[in-house]
């Protein structure tokens, strides 16, 4: 009887398990279906908390015995690589750089609400937010990030943490900012920094 009631155990747990496996095997197809950014080796893309990175390769390996194609890209920061499932673009947030004609609109960004930026929020609060901010990929959210730490770094120093989140979002702006305007890291940031200095 306990022999017949184990087999039924078993036999039920791996039907609910192979019933999960075609649920997320259906949710991968779909994603595979739908229409995705398609990246060519050489192309430099964003990936999201660490900036700028040039696919090196697209590759071919095998997961769960099935083939996936994974683009293979090299952070220009760094030198990390990151391995990204081509059907997988719109998930991970990975997207191109922005065009010339959007850097004006990261300024905008720069420039606004400076006078109203130190609230009352703790910092443990601000900094999940920042966090949260820089994991979209987005180059207007770490623009906010990065100018709300600089207005604080002007009237007081930042503690460790602030620190390194101001650094962060430093160099995912400046970065993508310098290549998209085809300029010099040092070039950008001196300009970045003029914004602060710029009537309102």
């Amino acid at each position: 009887m306990l022999i017949i009631k184990l087999i039924n155990v078993i036999y039920k747990t791996k039907i609910l398990m192979y019933q999960r496996y075609e649920k997320m095997q259906k949710k991968i197809d779909d994603i595979k279906d739908k229409k995705v950014r398609k990246f060519k080796v050489g192309d430099l893309a964003v990936y999201p908390a660490h900036g700028v990175g040039r696919i090196e390769a697209i590759e071919s390996r095998v997961v769960n015995d099935e083939t996936h194609d994974f683009y293979i890209m090299k952070v220009v920061e760094n030198n990390m690589l990151i391995m990204i499932p081509t059907w997988n673009v719109e998930s991970v947030r990975l997207r191109d750089i922005i065009s010339k004609h959007e850097i004006s609109k990261v300024y905008d960004v720069i420039r606004r609400n400076q006078d109203s930026l130190i609230n009352n929020q703790t910092w443990n609060r601000r900094y999940r937010e920042y966090m949260d901010k820089i994991k979209t990929g987005s180059i207007y959210d770490v623009a906010e990030v990065f100018r709300d730490l600089y207005f604080i770094k002007i009237t007081k120093d930042l503690s460790f943490g602030e620190r390194k989140l101001f650094d962060t979002a430093t160099n995912l702006l400046v970065s993508e900012l310098s290549i998209a305007a085809n300029t010099n890291e040092e070039t950008m940031m001196s300009k970045i920094e003029s914004l602060f200095d710029e009537p309102e």
